[in-house]
């Protein structure tokens, strides 16, 4: 507990996580629809998809904040099995909260659970339990959750309408500058803005990168070579000239980057660098590897494959 505890302090993620709902940073559509919750006084079963860093689970947790609610968050991408929903799940479920107060379970990455065994068991806890509990489940991709889930949660999809981007992308500015004020840290706000402009809108991702930038103590334009954009052109001449070493070393050297970011570069670059006719036939590679990319063990073992097979089926300018 103590060492949880000290990392709570330590990451900025978590020692600034937001604590109401007001205070998240998210389109007004939807910070608006827990409003209307709180002031009902009570939540309902709910499934909340979206990219990763969004605010997911910290507007969750928010609403269970605000509610006076006593929660459980379980972590589906470590715990999504039928043990868990029987076990831990249940136990919290069915018993009464000694403050009288409401309860929420929140299952994070649920998209990560067994889709043949605790889906369906959910399914009727959530039915079961429905005096007692409410139920929070958050995924990224919520075409890998069962349609009965779908069906007995309210869904809320973090989508952000594109004139929202600017002002939302201007609040975490204003954010981030509190914190590295709080932090002591010395910045300069075009360096702030590129970070935002690249990760935006993974909020966790910027927060990361910003303390691992700032451990010497100034976030400088020193550091703008690190946060660039992705450069593909390095990549498509390495295909093209079937330079599996180079394509190789490109890999290893965006992989710091998140995939999913790589993959839609590539997709967006594909006119500028390869013959009009195989461009549907790399979009069917992208597409299937990008899936595969939410499941597998070594995502630059996937990446590898995925540019290898388009190097040797593409036929490039």
């Amino acid at each position: 507990m103590i060492v949880a505890e000290a990392a709570k302090d330590f990451l900025w993620v978590e020692k600034y996580r937001p604590k109401t709902i007001k205070e998240c940073v998210l389109p007004v559509s939807i910070k608006k629809t827990f409003k209307q919750m709180v002031e009902s006084g009570e939540s309902q079963n709910l499934l909340l998809s979206g990219g990763a860093g969004c605010g997911k689970t910290t507007i969750a947790r928010a609403l269970c904040n605000e509610l006076g609610a006593d929660n459980i968050i379980i972590n589906c991408s470590e715990n999504g099995n039928i043990d868990t929903l029987r076990t831990t799940i249940r136990e919290f479920a069915s018993s009464v909260s000694l403050t009288d107060s409401k309860k929420v379970a929140i299952l994070d990455e649920f998209d990560y659970s067994n889709a043949q065994s605790i889906q369906p068991a959910l399914r009727g806890a959530i039915e079961e339990f429905a005096n007692n509990c409410r139920f929070i489940l958050t995924c990224n991709y919520k075409n890998r959750i069962i349609s009965p889930i779908h069906s007995r949660c309210t869904n809320i999809d973090f989508q952000i309408p594109n004139k929202e981007k600017p002002i939302l992308a201007l609040e975490m500015m204003e954010r981030i500058k509190g914190i590295l004020n709080a932090e002591n840290i010395e910045f300069e706000d075009s360096v702030i803005a590129e970070l935002i402009r690249k990760y935006f809108p993974d909020f966790r991702r910027i927060l990361n990168e910003l303390q691992r930038y700032s451990v010497g103590g100034k976030i400088d334009v020193g550091i703008l070579s690190q946060i660039g954009e992705l450069n593909v052109k390095d990549l498509m001449k390495n295909m093209k000239e079937k330079n599996f070493s180079g394509v190789r070393k490109w890999v290893v050297k965006n992989l710091d980057n998140d995939q999913t970011q790589i993959f839609r570069k590539i997709y967006d670059s594909l006119y500028d660098y390869l013959d009009t006719k195989s461009i549907p036939l790399v979009i069917l590679i992208l597409g299937e590897y990008q899936y595969k990319s939410a499941f597998v063990a070594d995502s630059e073992i996937n990446m590898v494959a995925c540019l290898v097979q388009i190097m040797m089926e593409a036929n490039f300018k």
